[in-house]
Parts: C-alpha cells; sequence; structure tokens
C-alpha cells in the first residue's frame, strides 16, 4: 500500500491538485465515482469487470487522497473499524446472514 499511496501522492503533487484535494471535494469525488461504480449494475446482472474495476480503482485512488488530506492512516482507521464490526457482528449471530448488526 505504501507503494501505491507513494505513486498517488507523486501523481497529485506534479500536477499541483493537493489545492483541490480538499475533504469537501474529495469526499463528493467518492461519491460520484461510487454512483459510477453502482450504475455498472443498474438494470442488469451482466458488467464488464474491466470498466467496474476502474471506477472501483476510482473510488479507492479519492478515499486514499481523503485519508491523506485528513491525515489519517489507512491501515490503522480499517483495523480500528474492524475491531468495531467484530463486536457489532459477532459469528453465532452473524455468520450466513445479511442482517444488521442492530437487528441481530
Amino acid at each position: 500500500m505504501d507503494e501505491v499511496k507513494k505513486e498517488l501522492i507523486e501523481f497529485q503533487e506534479e500536477r499541483d491538485w493537493k489545492k483541490f484535494h480538499t475533504p469537501e471535494n474529495l469526499a463528493k469525488s467518492i461519491s460520484i465515482e461510487a454512483a459510477e461504480l453502482l450504475e455498472h449494475f443498474q438494470w442488469q446482472k451482466d458488467y464488464d469487470i474491466d470498466e467496474v474495476a476502474e471506477e472501483l480503482a476510482d473510488v479507492l485512488i479519492y478515499s486514499v487522497y481523503m485519508a491523506e488530506a485528513l491525515d489519517l492512516d489507512i491501515k490503522e482507521i480499517i483495523l480500528n473499524k474492524m475491531k468495531k464490526n467484530v463486536i457489532k457482528y459477532p459469528i453465532e449471530k452473524s455468520k450466513g446472514v445479511a442482517t444488521k448488526y442492530d437487528r441481530l
């Protein structure tokens, strides 16, 4: 992940885009790209995996920029969230079911 992050930051710096990558703008961009990802699944079950991969990459790229803009450690925030998820979704109640944690 460090290599990917380094490459993304280098790309951003070379173009002097950091000034545009505010948390507000990045949150908008993540939402827009997530909607474009979702569009590939609208009205059909078939999708082009290459197009889906590109949209997913856009979501992930903007997410890395968002973490950077907020000075958040990606590994740390993911692991912290997973600790909460372990509590919300205990195996004995959630295994094999898609029920939201507040209804388990």
